[in-house]
């Protein structure tokens, strides 16, 4: 019999996700406890469904301080869908809508908003190839925006806001795709947070959206039902079947993260993991950091060595030693470790040694 061997995945998404959660996945596949019958089987309908989402939706208010007057919404389609819906949703014809364009998702974003109405790009930072996150005095709003949208983490150039940015008292809007939950965030601050689940919160197929409960008067009736905040606020996520079983992971990992004691210490374990990597990074010159210092991300590190043709044995020998995923966006090259919350440290240790070894034999 073959021995089941777990690889260090580095995957920047679908990710890690917390081994506690897939083993009670996989014991509990076949019949839930007290059910009789797999959470693959349950109809979206079922007390046993209603229970589980109501029970995901108090743990995540929980970790995230959410106030009564913001709306969990759980929906399909990934971040990608929201690039559209926010827009369709809360930009208002002869309105204008605010981006802070740091990425690749940032500017996919902006051109979803684009094919719906008028679109500025407050602030970019393209012209240094996204190395970094755009300083206060960059920002450009424009009066009366109707909001301003954000990503908060850019999963390709490894950047990340250290902090949200002053936008007076217009609507912020934050793609928190890849890295919320792995530290405290202020809801009051948003209007609206979306985020694809396949990072930091469970497997792909849904997406967690905050919404302020005032706003879900501005979707136009004329909205398809499917694009509607507000129908999908007003049905409880259960317009139509949701994917249930993608929910109830998200369940488990959020209350894995309970358990591991909140945002804070979650925030604190972050930031450790990705100091000790970026500091093997910095020791010798060999390997170069892509993002500027102050705007390096916790959840995805990006790194070049000294050719592409090292770039290529490196990605090899490291998947070979049992790290995967190494192998940087097809858009940059280079390297990325994308080490989100269920990353364990064993395997930042296992990748700052292959990394020494590396350096050793063709350095």
């Amino acid at each position: 019999m073959k021995t089941l061997t777990r690889v260090f995945n580095f995957s920047s998404g679908p990710a890690v996700l917390p081994l506690p959660v897939l083993e009670k996945a996989q014991k509990d596949l076949l019949s839930l406890p007290g059910v009789g019958m797999s959470i693959l089987e349950v109809s979206h309908r079922s007390k046993v469904f209603e229970d589980i989402l109501e029970e995901t939706e108090a743990t995540i208010r929980d970790l995230a301080g959410i106030p009564e007057n913001y709306r969990v919404l759980f929906l399909q389609g990934g971040a990608s869908l929201q690039f559209s819906m926010v827009p369709m949703n809360l930009l208002a014809n002869g309105a204008t809508a605010d981006y802070l364009v740091t990425g690749v998702w940032a500017t996919k974003a902006a051109e979803e908003a684009r094919k719906i109405g008028n679109v500025h790009v407050a602030a970019t930072t393209k012209a240094e190839q996204f190395s970094r996150i755009p300083r206060v005095e960059e920002i450009v709003l424009t009066p009366g925006a109707a909001y301003v949208h954000m990503t908060s983490n850019n999963t390709i150039y490894g950047t990340e806001w250290k902090d949200l940015p002053d936008i007076g008292d217009l609507l912020l809007v934050s793609d928190t795709s890849s890295d919320m939950f792995s530290r405290p965030i202020d809801v009051q601050r948003h209007a609206l947070i979306y985020a694809g689940a396949q990072k930091n919160l469970g497997p792909a197929g849904v997406t967690l959206v905050i919404i302020r409960e005032d706003l879900l008067a501005r979707s136009p009736a004329s909205l398809p039902a499917m694009l509607s905040y507000a129908v999908h606020a007003e049905n409880r996520s259960r317009y139509n079947t949701p994917p249930v079983f993608a929910i109830y992971l998200m369940g488990m990992v959020v209350k894995w993260i309970q358990s591991q004691g909140g945002l804070a210490p979650m925030a604190k374990a972050n930031e450790d993991k990705a100091a000790r990597l970026y500091a093997e990074i910095d020791r010798s010159g060999f390997y170069r950091g892509t993002a500027q210092r102050d705007s390096r991300s916790m959840m995805n590190v990006t790194f070049r060595l000294p050719s592409e043709d090292l770039e290529k044995e490196f990605v090899q020998k490291a998947a070979e030693a049992g790290l995967d995923g190494l192998k940087g966006h097809r858009s940059v090259g280079g390297i990325r470790a994308s080490i989100y919350n269920a990353f364990p440290e064993s395997g930042i240790d296992a990748l700052t040694a292959f990394m020494r070894e590396f350096e050793r034999r063709r350095g």
